[in-house]
């Protein structure tokens, strides 16, 4: 069953009519009503583009942070059977939030680092919701500095509103954490190709995400503080997070014309979620082809410009 966001209304109420129609015609009743079926199936496919075609910023967001969409470990158990996760910062603890390892993706062996949002309250829980902490990008380093010695591609996936803000994670030198992260991705002379798969949050996702190539799937979100945060502290009200959502130019289409991402993935009508299996294989494909074009560069040239790339962003002429 599909969940359905607060704007999709008029498709839920077409959808529930036709499941209705359905179940009347399994009864064996002696009126046709086929017709009118197809004829709200092709309302509703209607209605769910119109929709899809105009959505605001803040319509997207909700997009991106549909709880069915396709999490980290999804594409992970999808593109790579073989993954062996990695865990532990060898200093203070395992962080579930920040997924690692190593896996043969399309012939060739990688490292695959992503946050794990959960699919249920037990498994957000567990993943404390993306929301990585110090050992989670202490982790990501060490695994970073582990493809670069063995010269394995690494692949990131970002899914997070940001890293996680409480006391302890404080207390452990979260900001150092996360700079040591982005350092990292610096550092290393191996390809990076990264996907914001759903919501990119502040220097969390950013930690990950610094990459010769960058890819956001269409309805995804990639921002340096979340909107109901941004409104928080512009307007001391949360409630005005669809304006500060137009603001802050969080989607795929803003940050491709500003040169933060280099590609957009276009995804099924209605999101991701309404057809998983078949996205998850789309983005495969994205991350192989430029995995590949990517390889034959030689590292000194790869690690110069991602190190260009990324000192020009912000620029004026």
């Amino acid at each position: 069953m599909i969940t359905y966001l607060d704007f999709e209304r008029p498709v839920a109420d077409l959808n529930t009519k036709i499941k209705e129609l359905r179940a009347m015609e399994k009864t064996g009743g002696s009126v046709d009503i086929s017709d009118e079926i197809s004829r709200l199936q092709l309302k509703s496919e209607t209605v769910l583009k119109q929709i899809y075609e105009n959505l605001l910023p803040s319509q997207k967001t909700q997009v991106a942070r549909h709880p069915q969409r396709p999490h980290c470990l999804d594409y992970i158990s999808t593109w790579c059977p073989d993954f062996v996760p990695l865990a532990g910062d060898r200093n203070f603890a395992e962080d579930d939030a920040i997924i690692g390892g190593i896996a043969t993706f399309h012939g060739r062996s990688v490292m695959i680092l992503g946050h794990e949002k959960g699919h249920d309250l037990e498994t957000r829980l567990k993943h404390n919701f993306g929301m990585g902490k110090p050992e989670g990008y202490r982790k990501a380093v060490r695994l970073m500095q582990m493809a670069d010695r063995f010269k394995m591609p690494i692949i990131t996936l970002i899914d997070t509103p940001g890293a996680y803000p409480g006391i302890g994670a404080e207390e452990r030198g979260q900001a150092e954490a996360i700079a040591q992260a982005t350092r990292a991705c610096f550092a290393v002379a191996v390809p990076i190709v990264s996907v914001v798969i759903g919501e990119g949050g502040s220097g969390g996702a950013v930690s990950l995400a610094v990459a010769d190539y960058v890819m956001m799937p269409e309805y995804a979100m990639y921002s340096v503080i979340s909107p109901e945060g941004c409104a928080s502290i512009l307007w001391r009200d949360a409630g005005k997070s669809a304006d500060a959502a137009n603001a802050l130019k969080l989607t795929a289409n803003d940050l491709k014309e500003l040169g933060v991402i280099d590609e957009i993935i276009p995804e099924p009508m209605g999101g991701a979620h309404r057809d998983k299996a078949g996205f998850i294989k789309t983005v495969g494909e994205y991350v192989n082809t430029n995995l590949s074009r990517l390889s034959a560069t030689p590292y000194h040239t790869l690690k110069q410009q991602r190190r260009d790339k990324y000192m020009m962003m912000g620029a004026m002429a």
